[in-house]
């Protein structure tokens, strides 16, 4: 893959992941295998190589947000791309501060401690990541407001499961930068990222 598919597919990440978020936080539901997928690239924290973030398959939904929102059709969805904004702002900040990145990697190896007694959608690890991003990635910057259904929004297991997404989001922006992501390119080289996500999916 070259640099700039291997950065549509982390830019996809994040898209995967809001678009989850979007979904919890409107109907209360989302595919288990995606959500699943979507918290593991938390935990894949020292790759060999970028693609190993992310299970073969897992990108589908992301690519069509990357599709939908910067291509030239009218299907934009304004709270996806007020989250993508969002969790590009907080993973700036992150990457600004050794001591947060510090932080994150010292409760990220707790989680991964605890994932070889629980599944990874048990309710007690969903909790402790929510709280890795409430307590390191949020403080950081301005939150980021999920709208939805407040029904949804008000249980428990919802709010973990969006914070859990939020900080696999903030994961991808990680690995998007690293590989040389910048946000002018979304402007600049749109054709090109669409063109590779339509290929991609």
């Amino acid at each position: 893959m070259s640099t700039i598919e291997l950065r549509t597919m982390a830019f996809a990440g994040i898209c995967q992941a809001i678009h989850q978020v979007r979904n919890i936080a409107r109907y209360g539901s989302a595919e288990e295998s995606d959500v699943r997928d979507c918290i593991n690239t938390i935990l894949v924290t020292d790759p060999d190589h970028p693609r190993e973030v992310y299970a073969q398959g897992s990108l589908e939904d992301g690519y069509q947000v990357v599709i939908d929102q910067l291509g030239d059709n009218a299907r934009k969805d304004v709270d996806l791309t007020r989250y993508l904004v969002g969790v590009l702002a907080l993973e700036r900040k992150l990457s600004a501060k050794p001591a947060a990145l510090s932080m994150l990697a010292e409760r990220l190896s707790q989680v991964k401690r605890q994932q070889h007694h629980y599944d990874l959608l048990d309710e007690q690890v969903l909790a402790n990541l929510a709280s890795v991003y409430s307590d390191v990635i949020s403080p950081l910057g301005s939150r980021i407001q999920v709208v939805g259904t407040p029904v949804q929004l008000q249980k428990k297991i919802n709010q973990y499961k969006i914070r859990t997404l939020l900080l696999a989001a903030v994961r991808s922006a990680v690995l998007w930068r690293q590989l040389g992501g910048k946000r002018r390119q979304l402007m600049l080289s749109r054709k090109a990222i669409v063109k590779i996500a339509a290929q991609a999916k």
